[in-house]
């Protein structure tokens, strides 16, 4: 069998004592993206259950299949929850919700709940997208900016190199972090250039200029890819050239948030530290999605 280097490991829970027997209480959210497919259980403000998997070619059967392992074993159906909201990128696809919800409000929504009512700047870093949203103190959000038009797709391209390199999706972070200093970033404007350029730095070793030790090229390609990151959330500040300003506790949620290279590096240039929680980072679009179900 062909070892999947780029594939971040599959998870589920259910808390089976946290309130299985209260049917048609329970709201669920289910976050089907362009890689992965995440699913919630809540009530009462509690979460019940979680699933997330790869997406396969079937968006329907992918949002299916994530929903029913959030809530296997526990005796319980879909049928049995009160509602269920779909975000997310193929959200269109999935016909059993009650309704679909934009990626944004879902965001924030399972921002709030993961990282607490601190969290007033959040950045969403997908397998396609990066959007950073600026939140209220009541729980609305304010502001939101999207990448542009060449910055899609860079968690996928960071699987592709790993599946190029042979070197695992949770490994590279770490790996890129051994560089006693970063290198000068890769293509910073293209994400498709950036990767050719990466690519290209392993070639011979006498043909780097300058050489470059493996833990420098992964740091060169990842502090790009924060660097776009960064650009993305400094448009939600007022202008002012080399300054960037972050509203309260930040708080980044999506696989990228998984990549210690990444998150490492966007807090060392925005002087800040991001938040923590004992829940996946990928998980906040269908947790918000469930709490705002009804």
């Amino acid at each position: 069998m062909t070892h999947e280097y780029w594939k971040w490991p599959e998870s589920s829970r259910v808390y089976e004592d946290a309130g299985w027997k209260a049917p048609g209480e329970a709201t669920a959210g289910v976050d089907i993206g362009t890689t992965s497919a995440q699913a919630a259980v809540m009530l009462g403000g509690r979460l019940l259950g979680y699933s997330n998997v790869r997406v396969g070619a079937d968006f329907r059967k992918s949002a299916k299949d994530a929903l029913d392992l959030a809530m296997a074993g526990t005796g319980a159906a879909p049928a049995d929850l009160a509602a269920i909201a779909v975000t997310g990128f193929a959200k269109n696809s999935v016909d059993f919700a009650s309704k679909a919800i934009d990626e944004v409000q879902c965001h924030a929504k399972g921002a709030r709940f993961m990282y607490g009512p601190d969290v007033r700047t959040l950045i969403d870093m997908g397998g396609q997208t990066v959007k950073a949203i600026r939140l209220f103190d009541w729980d609305r959000v304010r502001d939101f900016m999207i990448g542009d038009k060449c910055a899609t797709g860079e968690g996928r391209r960071i699987e592709v190199l790993c599946d190029i390199m042979h070197v695992g999706i949770t490994e590279i972070g770490p790996k890129s972090l051994e560089a006693e200093k970063d290198p000068e970033p890769v293509s910073t404007t293209c994400w498709a250039f950036g990767g050719t350029e990466t690519l290209g730095l392993f070639g011979r070793p006498e043909f780097r200029s300058p050489k470059m030790s493996e833990a420098e090229i992964y740091a060169s390609y990842l502090f790009s890819i924060a660097w776009r990151i960064i650009g993305v959330a400094g448009r939600l500040s007022p202008l002012d050239v080399g300054k960037i300003e972050i509203d309260g506790t930040l708080g980044l949620t999506g696989g990228l948030a998984k990549n210690p290279g990444i998150t490492a590096r966007i807090e060392r240039e925005l002087g800040v530290k991001a938040a923590v929680s004992e829940y996946d980072p990928m998980l906040a679009g269908a947790i918000g999605a469930a709490l705002l179900a009804r």
